[in-house]
């Protein structure tokens, strides 16, 4: 079982490359940006696992700042499982100090929900982690809605946010980042009770 001492790593999910960078499926990567830029650090290439990261400290000093290892896979978002499992065996991370923040379907944009373990529901990113590594790890879900009309779901993730989501996206990226930092300094059901909506 964890204890404080041991490291979280935080996960932002989404596929490398300028013409995926604004994407639905890339809110991950923004959460995960907009927390290095909390830290003052910058990404690196991780020489041990296809993905950038950032090692540093998260939460007030004392007692609750948290150890942290912020990735973001460069494989694909459907082979994310490698990298985070090498991530995770290379900085001896427990299963339930993995965060994986995700877009998710399901739920109207711009709502979180955070929880630990469950299912993939049909995210490519999720399935490859629990793939390599069982489900026993925290989600942070981003809310993006469903494909209007008939637009198939593969388009619709790999789309850039609207003009009018985009007015509230900073906001939303930053709750996002709060939600993080929430989790790792005061638990889940805290956490929970602040974010979910």
């Amino acid at each position: 079982m964890s204890d404080a001492t041991d490291p979280w790593l935080i996960v932002g999910l989404g596929n490398p490359g300028p013409e995926y960078a604004a994407n639905r499926h890339n809110v991950g990567f923004m959460v995960a940006d907009l927390l290095a830029e909390r830290i003052g650090g910058k990404f690196k290439r991780a020489s041990k696992a296809q993905a950038q990261v950032l090692e540093g400290r998260m939460g007030p000093p004392g007692p609750l700042s948290r150890r942290v290892v912020l990735a973001k896979p460069m494989s694909y978002m459907n082979l994310s499982g490698g990298p985070v499992t090498a991530l995770r065996d290379f900085y001896k991370v427990p299963l339930d100090h993995v965060v994986a923040v995700h877009d998710e379907l399901d739920i109207d944009y711009g709502t979180l929900r955070l929880k630990l373990g469950g299912g993939d529901n049909g995210h490519n990113g999720l399935k490859s982690m629990t793939k390599s590594m069982g489900p026993g790890y925290h989600r942070i879900r981003f809310g993006i809605g469903r494909p209007p009309g008939r637009m198939q779901v593969a388009d619709f993730v790999l789309k850039d946010f609207s003009s009018t989501e985009r007015k509230e996206l900073g906001f939303l990226v930053d709750r996002a980042a709060d939600s993080v930092e929430c989790l790792l300094a005061e638990g889940l059901e805290r956490a929970q009770s602040a974010y979910n909506s």
